[in-house]
C-alpha cells in the first residue's frame, strides 16, 4: 500500500520492532506530524519513527485492510490481504506512508503466479509462469540498479506540439522494489496461495529464467492478446527487442495487421486463437476471481455518446476539445493495436500515444486494449451522435498471453514450449 495517511491491520503470530515487542494483534499506522505513528493492542504505549519494521517471527504474517487491487482499472476494487516476511511502515516525503512487505524472492514468486492467474490452473502453465515472473523481476532489478549507478531515469514521456505520447514503465519505485499490483506484478501475499501446486511450480523451476544472448529477459505479458501478440515499441520506448516482437497466439499462422482495412476485418472476426475460449469451466480454472467477471475479453465493444465520450476525454487527458468530430487511428502494431491516435474536435485535435494512455483517455476506467475500429453514428446533420468502440484482446499483448498460454497447457504443451512459442529465439537457463 503507497500514499496513505494511515494503515490498518492485523498481526497474526509474533513481530518485533527495534526495541520494542513482541507484537501481535490489531495494529495501526498513522502519519502525524512528519512521524509514522504506531498504536496496536500489544503496545503500551505509541511508537513513533519515520521508518518502522516489524520483523516476522517464525510461521507468523500480518494482514493489511482495505488493499487496493486493479487501480484504474475496470476490475479495481479493494480487499483485506495477509502476507508473510517483514512489515516496513516507512514516511514519504509528501507525509503519507508507504506499506512495504519484505520477503524472499521464491516466497514473492508463489503469490505472484497465485495472484495473477488461479493457482488452481494447469501445472505447466504455473510453472511457465513461474520462470517468467522470475526472469521479469530479475531484469527489472537489475535495470533499476544500473539506473541508480548512473544517476539516470528513462523517458517515458514526450510531448510537443498538438501530441501527448506517453508509456509507463517500472522505475517509478523509489522506495521499494515493485509494486503489488498491475503496474508491476500482481502480488496478493498468501490470500490467493489455495493450491500447493503453486509452490510446486515455484519449487521445481528454482532459479529459471528465460534469456536471450546470455542476458535474461525483461520477459512482459498480458492477459489476452487476442490472436496475435504484439510489439514491445507499440506499448513503450521505440526499440526493437528481439524476444518481444508479434508472434500468433494459435497454431496457424495469422498475418500481422497492415492497413485500417485489415484491421477492421481482423477485429470484427473470430479467429483461431489459443485465447479464444468461451469454456466457462477452463476460464474459471484458469482466472483468479477478479478476473471472471471480464467475459468478452476476447472481442468487445464499448458505446459512447458524443458528449459523454467529450466529458471522459476532458476529465482524462486535461484538454477541451469541444464538440468532438472523429477519431483516426494513426499507426498500428502488428496485433492491430494502436500507438498513435488523433482525437479530432472544434476547439482542438490532438494527437495521444502510446496504447495504455490511448485506453486511459477513452475510457472511465481503461478500455480492455488499443486493438479496436471506431464507427461513428451522426444526426441527419452529419455531426457526430455516438461513437462505437469494437476491439479485441486485453492488455498490452506483449510477450506472454496468459489465457492464451494456459489454453496451451491444457493442451498438453509444457512450461518450456509455451515459453519458446511466446518469446522467439530464447533459452531457459538455471542461474541459481
Amino acid at each position: 500500500m503507497d500514499r496513505q495517511t494511515e494503515v490498518a491491520g492485523d498481526l497474526i503470530g509474533n513481530f518485533r520492532g527495534e526495541g520494542f515487542g513482541p507484537l501481535a494483534g490489531r495494529f495501526l499506522a498513522k502519519a502525524e506530524e512528519g512521524m509514522v505513528v504506531l498504536t496496536g493492542e500489544a503496545l503500551r504505549e505509541f511508537y513513533r519513527s519515520s521508518s518502522i519494521r516489524l520483523v516476522s517471527q517464525e510461521g507468523s504474517s500480518f494482514s493489511l485492510r482495505n488493499v487496493t487491487i486493479g487501480n484504474g482499472f475496470h476490475w479495481e476494487r479493494t480487499e483485506d490481504q495477509t502476507f508473510r516476511g517483514d512489515l516496513i511502515l516507512r514516511l514519504r516525503e509528501d507525509g503519507t506512508i508507504a506499506a512495504i512487505n519484505e520477503i524472499p524472492l521464491e516466497d514473492y514468486l508463489t503469490s505472484v503466479i497465485s495472484s495473477e492467474m488461479n493457482a488452481a490452473a494447469p501445472k505447466e502453465f504455473l510453472k511457465a509462469h513461474a520462470i517468467l515472473s522470475r526472469s521479469w523481476l530479475l531484469a527489472a532489478l537489475d535495470r533499476k540498479n544500473k539506473t541508480r549507478e548512473t544517476s539516470f531515469q528513462a523517458g517515458n514521456i514526450a510531448e510537443e506540439e498538438g501530441s501527448v505520447l506517453r508509456w509507463y514503465e517500472r522505475e517509478d519505485h523509489h522506495l521499494f522494489d515493485i509494486c503489488s499490483d498491475d503496474h508491476c506484478q500482481r502480488y496478493q501475499g498468501i490470500t490467493k496461495i489455495v493450491s500447493k501446486q503453486a509452490e510446486e511450480a515455484v519449487r521445481e523451476t528454482r532459479g529459471r529464467v528465460i534469456t536471450c544472448q546470455g542476458e535474461i529477459c525483461d520477459a512482459r505479458y498480458s492477459k489476452a492478446c487476442g490472436g496475435v501478440t504484439e510489439e514491445f515499441a507499440t506499448a513503450w520506448d521505440d526499440k526493437q527487442v528481439p524476444y518481444l516482437g508479434s508472434t500468433s497466439d494459435s497454431p496457424v499462422p495469422h498475418q500481422p495487421i497492415r492497413s485500417e482495412e485489415e484491421a477492421s476485418g481482423w477485429v470484427l472476426s473470430e479467429p483461431e486463437a489459443y485465447c479464444n475460449t468461451k469454456d466457462e469451466t477452463l476460464l474459471n480454472k484458469i482466472l483468479p476471481g477478479p478476473d471472471r467477471a471480464t467475459k468478452d475479453f476476447f472481442r468487445w465493444k464499448v458505446e459512447y455518446s458524443r458528449t459523454e465520450l467529450e466529458e471522459i476525454l476532458r476529465k482524462k487527458s486535461g484538454f477541451d476539445f469541444g464538440s468532438l468530430q472523429n477519431i483516426a487511428p494513426l499507426q498500428r502494431g502488428p496485433s492491430g493495436r494502436i500507438f498513435r491516435l488523433k482525437i479530432i474536435g472544434s476547439k482542438k485535435s490532438m494527437v495521444v500515444g502510446k496504447e495504455l494512455e490511448i485506453r486511459n483517455w477513452l475510457s472511465r476506467s481503461h478500455l480492455y486494449s488499443s486493438a479496436f475500429v471506431v464507427s461513428v453514428k451522426s444526426n441527419p446533420h452529419g455531426e457526430a451522435e455516438r461513437f462505437i468502440f469494437t476491439g479485441a484482446g486485453w492488455g498490452h499483448g506483449v510477450g506472454l498471453c496468459q489465457i492464451g498460454a494456459a489454453v496451451m497447457a491444457t493442451r498438453g504443451f509444457s512450461a518450456g514450449e509455451i515459453l519458446k512459442h511466446y518469446f522467439r529465439d530464447t533459452e531457459i537457463k538455471t542461474v541459481y
